[in-house]
């Protein structure tokens, strides 16, 4: 008797339940239970009801590893995150959402400042991921394509000029107009831009912001100033601004962060937004929603996105589509309290 007490003891307890114990409290057989807990159709919807009772009352939980193994699939999709950033962090709880919805899981792997694009890659891959969702990638196009024909690649947010890949991303040049025109409309003509850096997507949204300010006349009005994708760079950017003779009137960020960091300097040094200045960031992330910035931003559907992203992966893997496709979304301008005419 103390010997199988010793033994509970170093188990910890208790076994741990199996498929078996599910059926044989139900009274089916584990097939049965096996097409219920992976929600396939078959058994009636009683069997399912008590099913489900049973392994909650047993504390029965899926072995992912076992079921992985007897499928050759794992149901996974690789998603790579760049984990400073606050989009990100909102497009893939979406990507969770669709993925669930269509039997599908995901996999994370980050991106930050020590740890570089292809070795997220290869933590993805490692973990068998069966199609890649990488958002904001900034690897080569023909990198892209030559990982794409080993595994599916989803590139989520850049434009891949001529890539044969799977593209899900909205119109940043045309989403940078937006901003240009609303700031326009209001009267605006003093209007800098403080760009995101390199890369395709900070190339795009510069252009936007080019494009409109001669279609509006103020060619000689265009003003960049260098910067990149966080709060630093904005407020560096405005800082800047600060001791400029002739400051603009109005300011668009490359993103939210960056913009947000511009009303962090400006309110430091008692420049009162929108009364004095007008700003405007592009993302519409969770932070910019907040009202202590109530910032005015362009929306890039990140549950949109999200959804083609997942939808293109399955196509892909269960439906044995080949072409690549592109599907590009419009995206909107959101007004909040950051815009104003001109003093």
């Amino acid at each position: 008797m103390g010997d199988s007490g010793s033994k509970r003891h170093r188990n910890g307890g208790h076994k741990r339940p199996r498929l078996e114990d599910v059926a044989a409290r139900v009274g089916v057989s584990t097939a049965s239970v096996s097409l219920v807990l992976r929600g396939v159709p078959g058994p009636s919807e009683r069997t399912r009801q008590r099913v489900l009772k049973a392994a909650a009352e047993l504390g029965y939980q899926v072995d992912r590893t076992a079921s992985t193994l007897a499928s050759r699939r794992s149901r996974l999709l690789g998603v790579m995150v760049d984990i400073r950033s606050p989009f990100h962090a909102e497009l893939v709880e979406h990507l969770h959402t669709a993925a669930e919805e269509v039997g599908y899981d995901l996999v994370l792997s980050t991106l930050t400042r020590t740890r570089d694009e292809q070795t997220a890659v290869d933590t993805l891959l490692a973990f068998r991921s069966e199609a890649l969702i990488l958002l904001g990638p900034t690897s080569p196009a023909d990198m892209l394509t030559a990982l794409d024909n080993k595994t599916p690649v989803i590139a989520v947010g850049r434009r891949i000029a001529d890539a044969a890949l799977d593209v899900v991303r909205t119109a940043d040049d045309d989403g940078v107009g937006q901003i240009v025109d609303h700031l326009v409309g209001l009267g605006h003509r003093e209007i800098v831009h403080v760009d995101g850096g390199k890369g395709v997507i900070a190339t795009d949204r510069r252009r936007g912001y080019r494009t409109a300010m001669r279609r509006h006349g103020l060619g000689e009005h265009i003003r960049i100033l260098t910067g990149d994708q966080t709060e630093a760079a904005g407020e560096h950017a405005a800082r800047h601004l600060l001791h400029d003779p002739q400051p603009p009137t109005a300011v668009v960020a490359f993103n939210d962060q960056s913009a947000i960091g511009v009303l962090t300097a400006l309110n430091r040094a008692g420049v009162t937004v929108p009364d004095r200045i007008s700003v405007v960031g592009y993302d519409d992330d969770t932070l910019s929603r907040l009202s202590c910035f109530n910032l005015t931003t362009v929306s890039q559907s990140a549950r949109e996105q999200a959804r083609h992203a997942v939808t293109a992966a399955v196509e892909r893997l269960d439906q044995d589509r080949t072409e690549p496709r592109e599907v590009v979304l419009t995206p909107r301008l959101v007004l909040r309290g950051t815009t104003a005419e001109p003093a």
